[in-house]
């Protein structure tokens, strides 16, 4: 079954988020990929996404960290994929979901790309927030890792499990010049 995982923007979400965070222009509103300086490589269009419900401890405030058995489970190339609940619970766009979001702590990020991950995921505005967040993102792409920002229905893959594993597919529009390519991602459960 394919889940579709990119949020969907319509005019009055696109006119939310734009009024709301000064970063956001037309390739980093709705689902996208930081591109930084980076080419997104073929082969990155489908990969072996490892899904964590991190939903609970995003609620106490904590960065999300992996336990060693979760981090174990890591392979290279994976694309590693953090349900937060944030896009369930707060109004993608609004300030709150932008300046407010549950993040990932540095030391996993650092974890993730010693482990060789191609792609990290969050349900969330990115996987560190304020002016942790563009220097975060270009710090995995000199290491040849694409953070992909704002999925949804990470429930439905992972349907109240801990984790998951299957195939997840994403394909970025082909725009040249922008520092966020928008893009549509699908797992395969």
């Amino acid at each position: 079954m394919w889940i579709d995982l990119t949020v969907s923007v319509s005019r009055e979400r696109a006119e939310t988020a734009i009024a709301n965070e000064k970063m956001t222009a037309f390739g980093h509103l709705g689902t996208h990929f930081d591109v930084m300086n980076l080419v997104f490589p073929l082969e990155n269009a489908k990969r072996s996404g490892l899904f964590f419900n991190k939903a609970e401890e995003a609620l106490s405030g904590q960065d999300i960290e992996l336990e060693a058995d979760e981090l174990s489970l890591v392979e290279r190339g994976d694309f590693v994929i953090f349900r937060t609940g944030a896009v369930e619970t707060m109004a993608y766009g609004s300030q709150s979901y932008f300046g407010h979001h549950p993040q990932l702590s540095v030391p996993l990020i650092d974890v993730l790309i010693d482990r060789g991950v191609a792609m990290i995921g969050i349900d969330a505005a990115g996987i560190r927030r304020g002016p942790e967040h563009t220097p975060m993102d270009q710090y995995c792409a000199d290491h040849g890792v694409f953070v992909v920002e704002n999925l949804c229905n990470l429930d439905a893959v992972l349907k109240s499990k801990r984790l998951v594993r299957c195939d997840v597919y994403t394909f970025p529009v082909k725009f040249e010049g922008l520092s966020g390519l928008p893009c549509r991602v699908m797992a395969m459960v």
